[in-house]
């Protein structure tokens, strides 16, 4: 006799569920994979940010970038914010371009431009994350450079489309005297004495003119550990272009002998217990109500072994929180010495 749909229905749920938990997410940055190499780079979670300006003098223009990334979570807009001074939903990696009219008084307008992440509620865009070891390098130039090179897309500036593909490529190269956030320039939306547009702008313009002077395809020359290195259209092919934002990050996590970040195992003891009594539990599930349904025909909650006690768990529950309840009680409102 084959199955009924309902009987059906639920060997499906069972197995699914006996699959759980399963990633669904691009990638996790406690667990990046490269050539089956891992790393965990979770301890670089947060949003950075780096600068860089250029010059238009043809047409009187100066154009400031500020690049923020957070390779574990997608950027949060700031307070106030809207689609005018933000990326969209979904970004990791976002620029935001200051476009200053020199000959108008410097009247500056802000342009945000995505450059990664996953957009999904726009067009479907994804950031289609990939790596590979900077060991195993296409060019001369990588030989005998350790670390993990990150391809991150998604985006498209403008929004539209017609408009032109943007990625980010971030290597991270192996430094043991490095965590990485040496030099970090968090995007908290304030400095510290809580002025967000004040400060010291003459060190602000002295990073920006080191950056612009490094030169087309060089990393500024800094002793940050997040470095800018380009901002310029590439060949993707079949005559496509795509612009192509580059940073170099140096931290001891890109190390392929890097320590755990959690000091021991990824799950844990109590980690590795729960998932294999999970395991254990949907397995003796499915297996009993095969069982059940060849041997004795069961249909319904009759699949499930041992499905009256299954049942009668509320109720049994309940009874306990009310006995509980009752104890409690009882003992609470006790006091003083009984007559005698």
């Amino acid at each position: 006799m084959a199955p009924s749909r309902s009987q059906t229905s639920l060997f499906s749920l069972l197995a699914v569920t006996a699959l759980l938990p399963s990633p669904v997410w691009a990638f996790d940055c406690k667990d990046v994979m490269a050539d089956r190499q891992h790393f965990d780079l979770s301890k670089l979670a947060g949003p950075h940010v780096v600068h860089w300006k250029e010059e238009d003098p043809a047409h009187d223009m100066r154009y400031k970038y500020n690049f923020t990334l957070d390779i574990c979570d997608k950027l949060k807009w700031h307070k106030g914010g809207s689609l005018a001074t933000e990326c969209h939903h979904g970004a990791r990696v976002c620029g935001l371009r200051e476009d200053i009219n020199l000959a108008v008084d410097r009247n500056a307008t802000i342009t945000p431009i995505d450059i990664a992440g996953t957009f999904t509620s726009l067009s479907g865009r994804v950031i289609d994350a990939k790596f590979e070891l900077l060991r195993n390098p296409k060019s001369n130039s990588d030989s005998g450079r350790e670390g993990v090179r990150a391809f991150l897309n998604g985006g498209r500036h403008p929004f539209t489309k017609d408009g032109l593909n943007q990625r980010a490529i971030i290597e991270f190269v192996c430094d043991k005297e490095k965590t990485g956030l040496e030099g970090d320039e968090k995007d908290d939306g304030e400095r510290e004495d809580g002025d967000k547009d004040d400060g010291d702008d003459d060190k602000k313009e002295e990073k920006l003119r080191r950056r612009d002077d490094a030169g087309k395809g060089k990393c500024e020359d800094t002793e940050n550990s997040l470095r800018f290195c380009g901002y310029q259209q590439e060949d993707e092919g079949k005559d496509k272009k795509v612009q192509t934002l580059r940073l170099e990050w140096k931290t001891k996590y890109a190390c392929e002998d890097a320590p755990s970040v959690d000091g021991g195992s990824h799950w844990g003891f109590f980690g590795w217990f729960f998932i294999i009594l999970f395991l254990a539990i949907a397995t003796y599930l499915i297996f009993g109500s095969w069982l059940n349904y060849n041997r004795y025909g069961a249909r319904g909650w009759d699949l499930l072994p041992h499905g009256d006690a299954i049942r009668d768990i509320p109720y049994i529950a309940k009874d306990f929180a009310r006995k509980v309840a009752g104890t409690v009680q009882g003992g609470g409102s006790r006091g003083g010495y009984a007559a005698v």
